[in-house]
């Protein structure tokens, strides 16, 4: 097991936001939490990640626990973590961008951009532009390929369509279902079809809880199913 969340509680002062929750991610293996605004899914990605400390519980990576590690050791350690708000260097070109990533990781800046530009190939196309200029279609396939630069083990990504136009989001689409069953991913996502489509294993949370673990692909399909946590 690459990734196992045991009864995680987190809390904002004296609110508990997430209340024992557990999950697990296989190798290779794209898993989505699911729920309403406020169910406390990012909360749980932004803990594992390490940019929140838990108030019980313990994350395992690797078969060691990383619980209070800090987010620059998770990512060096291969956890990397995709934003919601898709932040990028907004007065950096794109392929200052990527070096940023490829000095992070030691990793040549040839390749890094090789690595980049694997993913979905447009992203040739604005590497000299700035990447302020860019969609947010633009910035998300940007930050996902700087994420995958130095081969980790686990991407964390936060709402990858979100607030994305319809041709954006089959781009989006393509680039996750490209890098499927090449690194395990954790992906908070509200777009049904996608859950639907790729996901292996999908965890529906309710009020800071997990309500339901799917792992058969007759239930991750039912749509009814899943719209009942949304």
């Amino acid at each position: 097991m690459l990734l196992d969340v045991h009864n995680l509680d987190v809390a904002y002062g004296l609110a508990r936001v997430v209340s024992d929750a557990s999950i697990h991610v296989e190798r290779g293996e794209m898993v989505f939490l699911v729920g309403r605004n406020g169910a406390g899914k990012t909360t749980l990605l932004r803990t594992i990640a390490g940019f929140l400390p838990a108030a019980a519980g313990d994350v395992a990576f690797d078969g060691a626990s990383v619980s209070g590690t800090a987010p620059e050791v998770l990512a060096r350690g291969g956890i990397r973590y995709v934003f919601q708000d898709k932040r990028v260097f907004t007065k950096l070109t794109v392929r200052e961008n990527v070096q940023l990533a490829a000095f992070a990781q030691k990793v040549p800046l040839a390749a890094a951009i090789e690595r980049v530009v694997a993913i979905h190939p447009r992203i040739a196309r604005f590497l000299d532009a700035p990447a302020g200029g860019l969609s947010g279609g633009q910035r998300q396939l940007l930050l996902i390929g700087r994420a995958l630069i130095g081969d980790p083990k686990l991407l964390l990504i936060d709402e990858p369509t979100e607030g994305l136009a319809a041709g954006t989001i089959d781009e989006v689409f393509e680039v996750l279902s490209n890098t499927k069953g090449k690194v395990a991913m954790l992906i908070v996502e509200q777009n049904l079809p996608v859950v639907r489509e790729l996901g292996d294993r999908v965890y529906a949370m309710k009020e800071g809880r997990i309500a339901v673990e799917l792992t058969r692909p007759e239930e991750i399909r039912d749509a009814a199913r899943l719209e009942a946590y949304l």
